[in-house]
């Protein structure tokens, strides 16, 4: 289908040779008869022509004698379900948009309905089989194993890392890290406001109180300004935190240098929530190699999965035999199961293990696809207004784990919120950026600062939009979503 509805336009001037040859040129099955007001007549088809022809009709004969035919239309706020079932009711499978004057605002096409665009799925290779199949023939079901061991190795040496810890989630790494650093209740730990709730969820896991700081509108990560701001707050009140908990969003890296030259001079140790960062730089480093400790996911949305599972990764290798000693219910080294602390159920199965390790075999891959993702989208909308892209700063290597904008309503025509629904009447799955935690009830109370006058993350998770990501997302896919953008822009005109 072309990108350009209006390509497939053409008068009765034009002859049927002229009609045939846009037909083969397009490629689209449908040509769009449209009068001398741009407004539509009927629609052609190959088969149309041909039975001209049978007629008697001449190749060099126009358009003028074809017969009058009301064409099936939508209107243009009807959603998906309603243009499927007009298709499927005239059995056609293309099916024109038009306004109240009778003009084509756009076309649809069934493929386009056939199946919905999800935001981030699981993007499989051809090696993860292998490993799997080597563990059942194996029989190491349970967890560790070869690939467990493998998959450590191997993640270290491609992110640059010295040790590290297969775990059952992000979210376990995290916990392991506050406990890594003796955490206790009482403790304060300053943690970035805008993230999702598994990143602070761990320090009330210990009974500890978080402190939300705010973002920097240059990353949309942890504002050093903020971060400063509290630690003055906290040096006046002789309260200082246990440790300055960073996460990196959507595949964009918080500036590091400033934050971590404050820490330091506090002395208070960072850990990375680098769930959303597998894979990204910041100054030529990777993401997660900054802090003290830091925490990846392998969810089933990431840039890559294990379906479901984590990464611990320390320069110390006493801290991460201490966190595979946590992370397998504490159990000391004896004949009998012997317990002196709590210990947690956190350890990664061998078979996940052998996904992670294909899946880490094509992650330049899958970044390129990202990105390349996201270059389409800003290309194909660069003439939007309203649209404004997360930034990515000189010092930045982005995944684009997720595309994410902000609509500036104003001049977009309409508010990001309506905008999603509208794409998901559309069979088109977009979400709200990170609601942040100082908004949330569970974190009611909770004291936060604010990057300057007004507070940045506020304003993006008004604004906020991730658009579907995944690396194995179509180009037709990518296109179909910017061309669903494109017709709300044209209706709220």
């Amino acid at each position: 289908m072309p990108k350009d509805f209006r390509k497939l336009f053409i008068t009765r001037a034009a002859r049927i040779r002229d009609a045939f040859e846009l037909l083969d040129r397009s490629g689209a099955g449908i040509l769009l008869l449209i009068d001398g007001k741009g407004r539509l007549e009927r629609t052609i088809t190959d088969g149309d022509l041909r039975r001209e022809l049978l007629a008697e009709r001449r190749l060099e004969d126009t358009l003028e004698m074809l017969p009058q035919r009301t064409p099936r239309t939508i209107a243009p706020e009807a959603g998906s379900v309603e243009a499927l079932a007009v298709m499927d009711e005239a059995n056609i499978n293309q099916l024109p948009v038009v306004d109240d004057y009778g003009k084509v605002l756009a076309l649809h096409d069934r493929r386009d309905f056939d199946s919905r665009i999800l935001l981030s799925t699981p993007h499989m290779g051809k090696d993860e089989f292998g490993f799997v199949q080597e563990a059942f023939r194996t029989n190491w079901i349970a967890p560790l194993g070869p690939n467990v061991d493998a998959f450590e190795q191997e993640f270290c040496e491609k992110l640059g890392h010295k040790h590290a810890a297969a775990l059952s989630s992000g979210t376990a790494a995290i916990h392991l890290a506050l406990r890594l650093l003796d955490l206790r209740q009482g403790d304060i730990v300053f943690c970035s406001s805008f993230t999702f709730v598994a990143t602070v969820n761990p320090v009330l896991y210990e009974k500890a109180i978080p402190v939300l700081i705010d973002s920097d509108p240059a990353s949309w990560n942890m504002s050093p300004v903020a971060l400063e701001r509290a630690f003055e707050n906290a040096k006046r009140s002789g309260k200082m935190p246990k440790a300055v908990l960073v996460a990196h969003l959507y595949g964009q890296s918080a500036d590091m240098d400033p934050i971590m030259a404050i820490c330091d001079a506090y002395g208070v140790p960072v850990i990375e929530d680098a769930a959303e960062t597998v894979g990204t730089l910041y100054k030529g480093k990777p993401s997660g190699s900054f802090g003290r400790i830091a925490a990846y996911s392998f969810n089933g949305n990431k840039i890559i999965t294990t379906s479901g599972g984590g990464m611990l990764t320390c320069d110390d290798p006493d801290s991460v035999a201490r966190a595979r000693h946590l992370a397998t219910q504490a159990r000391e080294p004896a004949p009998h199961y012997e317990h002196t602390e709590i210990g947690y159920n956190y350890r990664m199965s061998n078979i996940l293990a052998g996904v992670g390790r294909g899946q880490l075999r094509v992650l330049d891959q899958r970044i390129a696809s990202r990105r390349a993702v996201f270059e389409r989208y800003r290309d194909g909308l660069a003439d939007i207004g309203g649209i404004n892209w997360m930034p990515e700063p000189e010092w930045s290597f982005s995944t684009r784990w997720l595309t994410t904008c902000t609509i500036n309503a104003e001049i977009f025509g309409m508010d990001a919120a309506s905008l999603r629904e509208a794409l998901q009447d559309q069979g088109i799955e977009t979400r709200p950026v990170w609601k942040p935690m100082h908004l949330q009830p569970l974190f009611k109370g909770a004291e936060y600062f604010q990057h300057g006058s007004a507070s940045v993350c506020d304003e993006l998770f008004a604004t906020g939009l991730c658009l579907p990501s995944g690396s194995n997302l179509t180009d037709r896919e990518v296109d179909r979503v910017i061309e669903r953008i494109r017709e709300k822009v044209c209706l709220s005109d």
